[in-house]
C-alpha cells in the first residue's frame, strides 16, 4: 500500500479547522474551548488556525447538513495556502460525508490531516484517495482543556507533523488522565493518574508492518471500498481504540471475531490498543481480547495494551500506512518511518 505523504507543516503556516462529525465548537458556551485551542496552536506551534465556512454555524445546522460539513473539507483540501487540517472534535456523524467527497481533490491537494475518535470515517476516505493522515489530536479536547496541554501531547504533535525524521519510539507518559471533557466549564480540572509502561499482552520476537485503524467502529462500516485497505494489506499494525460508553468487554471481543470473519485478522502481524478512557482500569477488555485470541487461534500475534493513544490524555499521533515495529524481547512499539515529507 503506497501513500502520499503530506509535506511538513511550518511555523507561520495556516490551518483549518473544521467540524466534519460534531458543530459544538461553534455553540455560544463553548466557543471560549475554541478560541483558547487556537490561541495555543499559534503560541506554542507558531500556526494561524481558519476556521472553515461552515465549521462554526452549531450544533444544529451541521447535524442538519452533512453536505456543509463535506464541503468544509473540500474547502480546506483545495485552499493553497492551507497548508493542514485539524478536526475541532469527533462525535458520531461523519460517515454522512460519504456521499459528498471529491476524491480527486484530497489526492491533488496533499496535506496534513489529524484527527481521532469518529474522525477515523475522514481518515479511511483519505486511505481511499491515496492520503497518509493522523490519528491523533482533535482541536478542542487536545488542546482546549483549562488546565493546559500535556508536554507529551505537544512533543508528539511536533514530532509527528513539523519532522521529516523517523518518528522512533513511542514511549509511555508518567501519568495519565480519563476524566470526561466538560466542553462549557471554563474552571474544569481533571485528575492525572500515575502509571507505567504499555505491556505486552502476548507475542514474541520482532515484527513490522504499515499502521491501519481506529475504534471498533470500524464494524459498524458498511461501505466496502472503505475496508479496501485492511482486506487487500496484508501487513498491518493494527492499532485500535474504544471507550467504554459505548463499547463493553464482550462488545470488544465480538470486534476480533468480526475481523476474522472477514479475513483481516490474518492481515495482522501485530496488535496495538489505546488506552480505555477508565480508571481504575477494567481488566475485563484485557481478558476478552486474550480469550478471544485464544478461540480465534492467534496466540501468537503480538498484543501489546494501554498504548498512549484515543480518548485519554496525553496521546501519540499514528499516522496511517507508515511502517512500525512492535518489538516483544524489548517492551517497544516505534514507528520507523517520518509521518511527513
Amino acid at each position: 500500500m503506497n501513500l502520499i505523504k503530506s509535506q511538513k507543516l511550518n511555523i507561520g503556516d495556516k490551518i483549518a479547522t473544521i467540524s466534519p462529525s460534531w458543530g459544538i465548537a461553534g455553540e455560544p458556551d463553548v466557543r471560549w474551548r475554541y478560541d483558547l485551542a487556537v490561541k495555543r496552536m499559534e503560541d506554542i506551534f507558531g500556526l494561524e488556525c481558519v476556521a472553515a465556512p461552515n465549521s462554526m454555524r452549531g450544533e444544529k445546522f451541521l447535524s442538519e447538513s452533512a453536505e456543509a460539513r463535506a464541503e468544509d473539507l473540500m474547502w480546506a483540501f483545495s485552499q493553497t495556502d492551507i497548508k493542514g487540517i485539524i478536526a475541532n472534535i469527533g462525535g458520531n456523524d461523519s460517515i454522512r460525508l460519504f456521499p459528498y467527497i471529491d476524491y480527486d481533490i484530497i489526492r491533488n491537494n496533499p496535506k496534513v490531516f489529524i484527527g481521532y475518535s469518529d474522525i477515523m470515517n475522514v481518515h479511511l476516505m483519505c486511505l481511499k484517495a491515496g492520503l497518509s493522515t493522523f490519528y491523533g489530536t482533535n482541536l478542542l479536547t487536545s488542546f482546549g482543556e483549562p488546565q493546559g496541554v500535556p508536554q507529551s501531547t505537544i512533543s508528539h504533535f511536533e514530532k509527528s507533523l513539523f519532522d521529516t525524521k523517523p518518528i522512533g519510539i513511542i514511549d509511555s507518559p508518567y501519568s495519565f488522565c480519563c476524566d470526561p471533557h466538560d466542553y462549557k466549564n471554563k474552571s474544569a480540572i481533571y485528575t492525572y493518574h500515575s502509571c507505567g509502561k504499555y505491556e505486552r499482552l502476548q507475542g514474541h520476537g520482532v515484527v513490522r508492518g504499515q499502521l491501519l485503524g481506529g475504534h471498533t467502529g470500524i464494524m459498524e462500516i458498511d461501505l466496502i471500498s472503505l475496508l479496501a485497505p485492511f482486506e487487500e494489506n496484508d501487513n498491518i499494525i493494527l492499532f485500535i481504540e474504544d471507550i467504554v460508553e459505548y463499547t463493553s468487554p464482550n462488545a470488544f471481543a465480538d470486534f476480533f471475531v468480526w475481523l476474522g470473519k472477514r479475513g483481516i485478522m490474518r492481515n495482522i502481524k501485530g496488535l496495538i490498543i489505546g488506552r480505555f478512557n477508565k480508571y481504575p482500569e477494567n481488566d475485563d477488555y484485557k481478558d476478552a481480547l486474550l480469550r478471544t485470541m485464544k478461540v480465534l487461534d492467534f496466540t501468537d500475534l503480538p498484543v501489546f495494551y494501554n498504548l498512549p493513544f484515543g480518548h485519554t490524555a496525553p496521546i501519540c499521533i499514528l499516522p496511517y500506512g507508515v511502517m512500525a515495529e512492535i518489538d516483544c524481547d524489548n517492551g517497544s512499539f516505534s514507528i520507523l518511518e517520518s509521518g511527513v515529507a
